[in-house]
């Protein structure tokens, strides 16, 4: 390759690669494999190793991990937190042997699964955990002490008060934990983690540690980073062994290998059985057993010299195409299932693959019959990667011009993928949609929550948001955990719903692209609910800061007979129909307001509120539209940008003063 040609295409990785590390540490999400992830690091390394000059001090080949952002505070590691180098197959690790072997021939390895998680520093002293830190960028991480106090597998005291130790594991999600979460954020219309290794990471990223709680984190404990006192040890495994006696969870299934070719067995033996495992693994590690040969071995710049990481190749396996099978999720979406003839994937029998969407069956010119091939990567669900043949018979599969739960049309919005059903008595959207429309936010129906309406669903008492005001004492005394007194206060709460705001009323509709925010601009422009139902278009896009395609979406939604048909049974059941938020006076109009860190003295709610009852907006972000930032303790990242923004910034103190 060319001068010119590899500075082109180091810079094209550079740019692809920096992308996902942002994505992958900081929003939890990613756009590609982990394969496909490691193939484009080792070949950006491989340049720069032929092409020296082209290294630059902000490459990916650099990093560890993420850098550290400022929504926590900063912890700098007293020992490094290291990345591992990684192998691809068995000439690489036979490669790695002869490096170790030619400094120690007698030398010893232990293999464990690398589990596929976040990794994160405990300290204890005094047998006590003082600090819970993520690993960052391997230097400098961030301080989760409180999150991580909510895992169970995380010991807040120790079996031996010993003075001082730091220990590195993996935090994880099982499969369980996971399918539970992505059911729930299904059921609240929330965007579902792809993985259990993002969902993982965002959950011990919260601002909240009760979010953190509730979504069943575990860890596994691995390596001893420094210790004071305590017993003396010699090799790693004896380390694991202590660290069991400690109280902590250690990685399941290491084994001390008395040879290269043993350590190659264990590690096939872990792929095999990876997928009968409750949580997920992307790979397995050899790491030199005896610590004094560690210490001779000592490290590179990025990698330790007496471990290495092996990595999984994705399995790809062809298979025939028996069906596609359209699912309506909870948000209307309707979703592809290809059903194939059984495969094993990853230790698993597979029969159901995802098809993404309509545009990859269209770009693939999928048709029943044909052989596609499948692959199980690191996420838990099988995807359709490509159609290896044709099967020539069958025409292309066209997706349905109706919905298969409701016999609804089906739309396609301007910009999106999805094809959805937005009939709001759709079955298949039912439960989620209830929820939804009795949330805080919307209607508020205090005690009317998922448990609840889920038995009311299932015992046929509701099937639309109008049977809720139907309700009578008898219907709901025969529920489970619902005594006479819960009854009661039930019926009151939904009665006192009946007198909300509009923009309430508007909000729990759940039309796609009509927030809370939308919902009130709404409600303020048109003032009723007569106004809006006939209001056009046109009309709808007057309305400063509703765009073309909500607009579109909203009118569409407004004109389905079954929208329509639950408007008219909400009127007659006596819900408010009128907006009956007024302006105390216009002193923030035209402004926009972000708030940040903790206020003292409001809710992050209550003084939104105020904020749009004297005629100005909040917004989630600092942008250069931002107006004024109010900033109360631990305020974070946002703080940061509106300073580099040049964007006034006051503290509470002064917003009470703004607001007397």
């Amino acid at each position: 390759m060319d001068f010119e040609v590899a500075k082109k295409r180091v810079s094209e990785l550079t740019e692809i690669l920096n992308d996902c590390i942002e994505k992958y540490y900081m929003g939890n999400e990613s756009d590609v494999s982990d394969y496909d992830y490691d193939m484009m690091m080792r070949e950006l390394s491989g340049l720069e190793e032929e092409f020296p000059q082209l290294l630059k001090e902000d490459s990916p080949t650099h990093r560890v991990g993420g850098r550290s952002d400022n929504t926590f505070e900063e912890v700098v590691h007293t020992v490094r937190m290291e990345s591992l180098q990684d192998a691809f197959s068995n000439d690489e690790l036979i490669a790695f042997d002869n490096r170790v072997k030619k400094v120690f021939p007698d030398a010893k390895y232990v293999v464990e699964p690398k589990i596929d998680g976040l990794s994160c520093s405990l300290e204890y002293r005094d047998g006590i955990l003082v600090r819970a830190s993520t690993r960052g960028d391997g230097n400098v991480g961030e301080d989760v002490t409180a999150n991580v106090k909510t895992i169970r597998s995380v010991p807040l005291k120790l079996k031996e008060n010993i003075p001082f130790i730091e220990v590195r594991g993996e935090v994880y999600m099982s499969h369980a934990s996971f399918d539970e979460l992505v059911e729930r954020q299904e059921l609240n219309g929330e965007k579902t983690f792809k993985n259990p290794r993002n969902a993982a990471s965002g959950s011990l990223r919260q601002k909240n540690p009760k979010i953190t709680a509730s979504r069943k984190l575990d860890i596994f404990v691995f390596n001893i980073q420094q210790k004071d006192g305590g017993k003396e040890l010699r090799s790693h495994k004896e380390s694991l062994e202590y660290l069991e006696e400690l109280g902590f969870t250690t990685c399941p299934g290491y084994k001390l290998c008395n040879s290269i070719e043993e350590a190659i067995e264990k590690i096939k033996n872990i792929g095999d059985e990876r997928g009968n495992l409750s949580f997920d693994i992307d790979g397995a590690v050899i790491k030199t057993d005896d610590f004094s040969m560690r210490e001779e071995l000592g490290s590179t710049a990025k990698f330790p010299k007496w471990a290495v990481a092996f990595k999984y190749p994705p399995e790809e396996k062809e298979t025939k195409l028996l069906d596609v099978e359209i699912q309506v999720g909870r948000t209307g979406v309707l979703t592809p299932t290809a059903i194939f003839e059984p495969i094993i994937l990853a230790g698993t029998t597979v029969s159901r693959a995802t098809l993404n969407n309509s545009d990859f069956i269209k770009e693939k010119g999928i048709a029943i019959g044909d052989t596609i091939i499948v692959r199980k990567a690191g996420d838990i669900i099988p995807e359709v990667l490509a159609v290896a043949s044709h099967n020539g018979e069958n025409p292309e599969y066209t997706y349905p011009e109706n919905c298969p739960a409701c016999n609804s049309k089906v739309v396609r919005e301007e910009g999106e993928a999805a094809i959805r059903c937005v009939n709001p008595d759709c079955p298949a959207q039912l439960l989620r949609k209830l929820i939804h429309f009795c949330s805080r936010d919307a209607m508020d129906i205090e005690g009317l929550g998922e448990a609840v309406l889920e038995q009311l669903v299932n015992e046929k008492l509701i099937s639309k948001a109008s049977d809720i005001y139907r309700l009578s004492p008898i219907d709901l005394v025969s529920l489970e955990r619902m005594g006479e007194k819960s009854t009661f206060n039930l019926l009151d709460a939904i009665e006192k719903s009946k007198s909300n705001d509009l923009y309430k009323l508007i909000f729990a509709l759940g039309i796609h692209h009509i927030g809370l925010k939308a919902a009130k601009l709404i409600a303020n422009h048109f003032g009723t609910m007569d106004a809006l139902l006939s209001a056009t278009k046109e009309d709808i896009t007057q309305i400063d800061g509703m765009g073309e395609i909500s607009a579109d979406t909203l009118r569409k939604t407004l004109d389905l007979p079954e929208t329509k048909a639950l408007i008219d049974e909400l009127k007659a059941l006596g819900l408010n129909m009128v907006n009956l938020t007024e302006t105390e006076d216009d002193r923030f109009k035209g402004m926009t307001f972000v708030l940040t860190g903790t206020l003292e003295k409001f809710g992050r709610r209550e003084a939104q509120e105020i904020i749009e009852k004297f005629g100005g907006k909040a917004s989630g972000s600092v942008s250069a539209k931002t107006s004024i930032v109010v900033a109360g303790e631990a305020a974070g990242s946002k703080l940061r940008k509106a300073t580099e923004l040049g964007i006034k910034i006051i503290n509470e103190a002064e917003f009470e003063e703004m607001i007397k």
